[in-house]
């Protein structure tokens, strides 16, 4: 298992699902499974084309800037910003479980919005 490498496929996973190719996101880096943890998502395979291409359709100017990528074991964790329509800004804590085989097999999320006003000048990021 190449901590590395499942860190590059987390991201490229993620970066190409969250720009609207679901379904090469998953031919390219997800096994024969894959558990959601998302309340918002259905689980399997299915569940995540249908919600990754509705959201390309309802929020087709969405972006993402990769902040951090942890990994240990077969594990990866993604810290990420995402901005909306109408400057709607998240930040996303996203990890991944990855197979014997190197493949994403399991996803979490924790997704918090940035409030206008902070307690303190950092950033969330």
């Amino acid at each position: 298992m190449s901590l590395v490498k499942n860190k590059k496929n987390a991201i490229e996973f993620y970066k190409m699902a969250y720009n609207g190719n679901p379904k090469k996101a998953l031919a390219l880096y997800v096994g024969n499974e894959y558990i959601q943890h998302n309340p918002e998502v259905a689980d399997g395979l299915l569940g995540f084309v249908e919600y990754f291409e509705r959201m390309k359709i309802e929020y087709p100017d969405k972006s993402i800037k990769f902040i951090r990528c942890i990994a240990e074991n077969d594990l990866v964790a993604l810290h990420t910003h995402q901005t909306w329509p109408g400057n709607d800004q998240y930040v996303t804590m996203d990890f991944f479980r990855f197979d014997k085989n190197g493949k994403i097999c399991e996803h979490w999320d924790a997704i918090q919005q940035v409030p206008k006003k902070s307690a303190n000048p950092n950033t969330m990021y």
